[in-house]
């Protein structure tokens, strides 16, 4: 329907905003003279002022709909340039901006409660990530992580791990703590963080 908007107004679906309400203003002005005409051609005038209003209330809401998607997937990638660089205070304030908070959105917000050392929270975030997308193996996978990691926590005391981890369990390097702390880094695909705790650590 949007190709037969574009027709109805006159315009090429390249027209950018100002150009589409320019055209509809023009012709909704001539039609309205027209529609005062005797006859049929009345009649034709007062039918194409209601095509004119649904053509161009439909070319703007697709338009506005776009817009939107596409500002959501560019904010998606935002946060996770955000987190790939350790800031996470920046992280947080894209996602505070966002209007509709999808699973993918609760993930990331479990990553930026795990670099703030708030375990719990994004545990919670995780869960509600998982409800909310049961089919991404990749939230199954960060929580698991996480919770091998509180497991072995509460099994040592916190004490130092010494010893190769008996899982794919995160090391301290990700909280700050004194495991290669300065060799880490997210691995990141599809604007997003591919897993919340997988590190590229090198020290020997």
């Amino acid at each position: 329907m949007d190709q037969e908007s574009y027709r109805i107004l006159q315009v090429e679906e390249s027209a950018t905003d100002e150009e589409i309400k320019a055209s509809y203003e023009r012709l909704k002005a001539f039609y309205n003279e027209e529609k005062w005409k005797d006859g049929e051609a009345g009649n034709e005038a007062a039918r194409m002022l209601g095509k004119l209003d649904a053509a161009y209330s439909e070319i703007m809401e697709s338009r506005r709909e776009r817009e939107k998607n596409t500002s959501g997937a560019s904010s998606i990638e935002a946060v996770g340039d955000a987190i790939r660089a350790g800031d996470i205070n920046r992280a947080q304030q894209l996602l505070d901006d966002f209007n509709e908070r999808s699973a993918e959105w609760h993930y990331l917000q479990s990553v930026v409660f795990y670099r703030k050392h708030w375990m719990n929270e994004s545990k919670k975030q995780l869960e509600i990530a998982m409800q909310m997308d049961p089919s991404q193996p990749k939230y199954r996978e960060a929580y698991e992580k996480l919770s091998k990691r509180a497991e072995y926590k509460g099994e040592t005391g916190g004490a130092p791990n010494t010893n190769p981890d008996p899982g794919p369990v995160p090391g301290d390097e990700q909280m700050g703590g004194s495991w290669c702390t300065q060799c880490f880094s997210f691995c990141y695909t599809c604007l997003c963080v591919n897993c919340l705790f997988n590190l590229c650590c090198n020290c020997h």
